[in-house]
């Protein structure tokens, strides 16, 4: 196991320094002079030329590609040029409302997606399976901004029954302010024991969260149902008919595990997915995550914010995927061999 945990801790760190690399080239490639950025349009020539100086621009590229990844590994990612902050307190700031979100959504995916999947399997070619690949399929194709804005339309605008938009109800920060621990809302709501923030906060998430997660469920549900039948037709699950054993217990004690080993895979390649669709989520519903970061900075030209928020979701994406990788390995052993 330990020999398997440094071949992918090794894969990771290659990935990340590939990404470092390439986020260092976009940098330097994006038309533009960060230095007019920063000073601004009317600053004098001996103004350019200090902030040339305070990024480095005027160095090798090799020095600046070095001196970037020396910054990376001090904690130092730059100044944004539109906040006049370092981007490191900004991300601090964006990343926990996104991490709430896409966590939340794919907490759904796998709840929802997994039951269904093995539901689909179990009365394979019959109304329950006809109605879970129907319905996965339609969560995976619908264009994840027009079901947002028709969830909008009909559970806030007609109903009522949640938020249109936002993280909570702004008017809480006063009667009831949040004490920050780990700026993630509902976590930091639930640690302290504030209840209104809470409860705002859980009905704010409802609506983005199932949007963020109804391509994962459906693709997951997919994969669950494929991978079981598969199984399902394996010589052990054989024996375990001719042992007696019933078809739903043949797939929830025997064959779910085998199985999962492809859902996980899938799992870490959805996440990005999710991440992806959380950015428009976010500025559909008018959500404080980096989505509307990343927005913002695009629309000035911050190159530090932009290859910030870049590098930042890269590492989580690997994190995510070396999580995978070791479950996969607890799962299913034949794995740690490959």
């Amino acid at each position: 196991m330990l020999g398997y945990l440094a071949r992918r801790l090794g894969q990771a760190l290659l990935v990340v320094a590939g990404v470092v690399v390439l986020t260092f080239v976009i940098m330097r490639l994006v038309p533009g002079d960060p230095a007019v950025a920063f000073a601004g349009p009317k600053a004098t020539p001996e103004e350019l030329a200090a902030a040339r100086e305070r990024f480095g621009l005027d160095d090798p590229l090799p020095m600046q590609l070095l001196a970037y990844v020396r910054d990376l590994l001090t904690g130092e990612w730059g100044i944004s040029l539109r906040t006049r902050q370092p981007v490191r307190d900004d991300l601090y700031l964006a990343f926990p409302a996104s991490l709430e979100l896409v966590g939340t959504a794919l907490l759904i995916a796998v709840v929802v997606g997994i039951p269904t999947g093995v539901l689909a399997a179990r009365y394979k070619a019959k109304f329950p399976d006809f109605g879970v690949r129907f319905t996965s399929m339609l969560a995976v194709s619908v264009p994840v901004f027009w079901l947002a804005l028709a969830l909008q339309l009909i559970f806030a605008s007609n109903l009522g029954w949640f938020p249109i938009a936002g993280e909570y109800d702004s008017s809480l920060d006063t009667t009831s302010p949040l004490t920050l621990w780990t700026n993630i809302t509902i976590v930091d709501a639930l640690i302290t024991g504030n209840w209104p923030i809470f409860t705002s906060t859980l009905q704010h998430l409802v609506l983005p969260a199932l949007v963020v997660a109804a391509y994962p469920t459906g693709v997951i549900a997919q994969m669950t149902r494929a991978a079981l039948i598969e199984e399902a037709g394996q010589d052990h699950t054989r024996l375990e008919r001719a042992l007696g054993f019933g078809e739903t217990s043949i797939l929830t004690r025997f064959a779910l595990r085998p199985a999962l080993n492809p859902v996980l895979s899938l799992i870490a390649l959805v996440f990005a997915y999710a991440i992806v669709n959380g950015f428009l989520v976010e500025a559909v519903f008018n959500w404080p995550g980096l989505g509307r970061y990343a927005a913002a900075s695009i629309r000035s030209l911050d190159t530090p914010a932009i290859a910030g928020v870049t590098l930042l979701v890269a590492v989580v994406y690997v994190l995510a995927n070396l999580v995978v990788d070791l479950l996969q390995g607890f799962v299913d052993p034949r794995t740690r061999a490959r």
